[in-house]
């Protein structure tokens, strides 16, 4: 999963991800039998009953996930699920007692027929907190939305009998001809009004969302792999047509950059545009499958801020193909939904897939040079205001609980660096002939979506694939508290660290902002009683002044996005003309731009004699 968080308050971005498990095959022929009702929906809820198989035991339990992989948060679905009923075959009721948020303990089950509840869907909670706030994060949500959109994270609609998750399921999910369901999985129906899915295990089903609503998609084939693409746009902003010519340039190259490591044969983008409302979804980003990806942004973004957050969150959940999907420990090959014990290994589940998915794009010319080396830079700026001598591992090992869960997020800028700098460290010990994607590839084939390892051994495994170099970085910077010497890295290929001052933007300081919006009226107004910058203070705008317009453009809570993008076009001395309502009486302030500056750290190729160490290094 990478979030992206988009607050009323403030604009800036945040990472996240999500992993996925794959459990062993199981011989036994049963099924549970689930029919999902989105046609009858009763105050914003919907049907669900499920068949069960022959229950041999007198007491049975049935439950929903607390978590599921990869979100690193306690989301407690069975929260969302409200009348939940048993039933024998004669359609008597059995006795059923909820022993947690997500769990329901059933007697005399084996006389158990079926079981009925109501789902309520996570969307219309949602608060638009940052992360480690309690709302579910909308890519792991459910959106119940009648006869318009339905987001079918399976997790958030189906549980699990104990003891009985690697059974058959069967799911059907009847719906209006009107609403189409997008998903990598086969319709087993041909009707325009029922689908019927089957997956082999739980694990499985709950890897398979599903989008329903009005058709708009486009598919196309890259190098073997089906792509789908699956919009739904409550105002008609955005298209599925519109965006995917830049998907398809950023899948080609990716599967390009990938080669050989991957053969998924079809995969599927749902792109959700919330309206911003207040039951409307608001955490922002991605959540990866192995054969899918569910994203959801504001529909308020600019286009070509659409399509750059796109192919950030889309590469990178993509990239997930490779680890942990197909390379994993035991903790998430056989993840348990309820009682999870996490890994070790954070750095390579999700600081990995974030290198390759800045990596690629150089490597593929989708970027500059110049661009890839401001986003190392920014991630090492990031990594230092985290704790920078928490052991990698340990803090993976118990990310659910503070105060590692507060250091999360150092997977996405400090795991990222940390690929960064064994992928140098390869190519340097290898004349530049392999790197981190080669270590990748072989680890692919020592283990493989059906053999996990385990956690203690992977150190060594890698250092036997590559050099003791390796080994002893992973050792002092990975499982170690020492924080890693960027610089000395970086300078095997040439690339110093340089400071020079640069614009900042007019309305936010970092993840500070100097503005803010009512809810009720939709107007932004700058934050009173704080220390405001040269461009407040060179205009005369005060705290509790409401912006109208800027330069004869109105600018609400609709737009607000916009607002932040117009701005940092905006150059040293520009005429701007400000329209404001200050203490309920309109007017306009007009005068040039004055720009606030900040010190930013930046990396530059200097050293031309390692040029061909760095050329291998990023178009290897």
């Amino acid at each position: 999963m990478k979030k992206i968080l988009y607050s009323l308050a403030v604009v800036s971005m945040l990472w996240s991800c999500k992993t996925t498990s794959t459990t062993a095959t199981s011989s036994v022929k049963e099924e549970v039998n689930v029919t999902i009702d989105i046609n009858n929906v009763k105050e914003d809820k919907v049907l669900v009953t499920v068949v069960a198989p022959k229950i041999k035991t007198n007491e049975i339990t049935y439950s929903v996930p607390k978590i599921i992989p990869g979100t690193y948060s306690i989301d407690d679905y069975g929260k969302y699920i409200e009348d939940f009923k048993v039933f024998d075959s004669k359609g008597g009721q059995l006795t059923v007692t909820k022993t947690d948020d997500n769990t329901w303990k059933i007697q005399n089950a084996t006389t158990l027929s079926k079981i009925t509840y109501l789902v309520n869907d996570t969307f219309d909670t949602e608060k638009g907190g940052g992360f480690g706030k309690n709302d579910v994060f909308s890519p792991a949500g459910t959106n119940i939305d009648a006869d318009k959109n339905f987001m079918l994270n399976m997790h958030g609609f189906v549980g699990y009998f104990e003891n009985k998750k690697d059974i058959s399921y069967t799911v059907s999910v009847s719906h209006p001809e009107s609403l189409w369901g997008a998903t990598s999985m086969k319709d087993l129906d041909n009707s325009t009004t029922n689908d019927v899915f089957n997956t082999p295990r739980y694990s499985e089903l709950v890897e398979n969302p599903i989008m329903y609503a009005k058709p708009d998609y486009t598919t196309f084939t890259v190098d073997g792999m089906e792509i789908l693409i699956s919009v739904f746009s409550p105002n008609g902003k955005v298209t599925a047509e519109s965006i995917t010519p830049d998907m398809k340039t950023m899948m080609i190259a990716q599967k390009t950059f990938l080669g050989k490591i991957n053969a998924t044969k079809k995969y599927t983008v749902l792109l959700y545009l919330s309206s911003m409302t207040p039951t409307d979804a608001k955490g922002f980003g991605a959540l990866e499958h192995p054969t899918a990806t569910t994203v959801v942004l504001p529909e308020t973004m600019p286009k070509a801020e659409l399509v750059k957050a796109m192919k950030d969150v889309v590469s990178h959940e993509f990239f997930h193909i490779v680890t942990p999907l197909t390379i994993h420990s035991k903790e998430i090959h056989y993840f348990d939904f309820n009682t999870p014990k996490m890994s070790e290994h954070l750095w390579m589940y999700e600081g990995i897939t974030e290198y390759f998915a800045n990596l690629f794009q150089i490597n593929q010319g989708l970027i500059t040079e110049e661009e890839f080396y401001t986003r190392m830079a920014e991630k090492i700026e990031n990594s230092k205001k985290l704790n920078d001598t928490m052991p990698f591992t340990t803090m993976s090992a118990n990310v659910l609980m503070e105060p590692y869960k507060a250091q999360y997020l150092n997977v996405y800028e400090k795991g990222a660096l940390i690929g960064m700098c064994l992928d140098i460290i390869i190519r340097e010990k290898s004349n530049g002939e392999r790197g981190i994607l080669d270590l990748m590839q072989k680890l692919s084939v020592e283990y493989g979506v059906s053999k996990p390892f385990n956690d203690k051994e992977l150190f060594d495994k890698i250092t036997s694939f590559t050099y003791p170099e390796v080994g002893d970085f992973l050792k002092t910077y990975v499982a170690g508290p020492t924080p890693i010497p960027y610089e000395s890295f970086l300078a095997k290929v040439g690339v110093v660290k340089t400071s020079e001052k640069v614009p900042a933007n007019v309305f936010l300081k970092g993840q500070v902002p100097y503005i803010t919006v009512d809810q009720s009226t939709k107007e932004i107004s700058v934050i009173p009683n704080i220390e405001l910058n040269v461009f407040y203070n060179t205009l005369g705008l005060v705290g509790g002044d409401t912006i109208l317009a800027i330069n004869d453009k109105a600018y609400s809570l609709t737009n607000i996005y916009e607002m932040i993008t117009d701005s940092q076009k905006w150059k040293e001395d520009d005429a701007v003309a400000v329209k404001i309502k200050r203490n309920g009486v309109e007017q306009v302030i007009k005068g040039k731009v004055k720009l606030p500056y900040e010190d930013k750290e930046e990396l530059k190729a200097t050293d031309v004699s390692k040029n061909a160490l760095k050329q291998t290094w990023l178009k290897g």
